[in-house]
């Protein structure tokens, strides 16, 4: 696997605006950072399960038509590229995106993900561009579903403790922040194309 590739695509893609990143921030704004915390873990424990579907069913498409390996590549590098054109053209990262008081902020952050396009689409594209062409135990599986999840707290920690200094700091900074996003986006899908 080309490790440093694929740590740039996940840190990119799990810490770039998204509704998890900006659901936190609003959740640490509306009620706190430590009923925001239930919310970060539900987000990584979704996403965990989000990531072990992907490669279950990524797997069972792989061993019924081997063929479609090149074109998951494909997709996941496709995927990648339209990400970079997102964030390159995004023009405002804060929305109003405040829901009603919910108490059981961790089932919100797990649900989120069966709902969440940017980490389906994440999980199809890691999972079929960097995970399944490498690794075929379910042990390699499962532990790489955890470090996701738990890049996934981490990115939703960071939004919602730091939520209103990121606002205000990539707002300020916006053009070039998105713009370095992008590149190291685009630099992800040509090395997985190059490998």
């Amino acid at each position: 696997m080309p490790v440093l590739s694929f740590l740039l695509f996940v840190v990119v893609t799990s810490f770039t605006p998204g509704p998890n990143n900006l659901m936190a921030m609003a959740f640490a704004n509306k009620h706190g950072f430590k009923k925001t915390t239930t919310f970060c873990v539900g987000v990584g424990f979704g996403f965990f399960i989000i990531i072990l579907c992907c490669l279950l069913f990524n797997r069972l498409l792989l061993n019924l038509m081997p063929a479609i390996e090149l074109p998951l590549s494909l997709f996941g590098v496709g995927y990648m590229l339209y990400l970079a054109y997102k964030i390159l053209t995004s023009k405002d990262t804060g929305n109003n995106i405040y829901g009603k008081d919910h108490t059981n902020f961790f089932l919100i952050g797990a649900l989120l993900q069966f709902i969440n396009p940017k980490a389906i689409l994440y999980g199809v594209a890691v999972v079929s561009t960097y995970i399944l062409p490498y690794y075929s135990s379910m042990s390699s599986y499962l532990m790489l579903s955890a470090f996701l999840g738990i890049v996934g707290i981490l990115s939703t920690f960071t939004w919602s403790l730091l939520g209103s200094l990121l606002q205000t700091v990539v707002k300020q900074y916006q053009k070039p922040f998105n713009i370095l996003m992008a590149l190291l986006l685009v630099y992800s899908a040509f090395s997985i194309l190059l490998r």
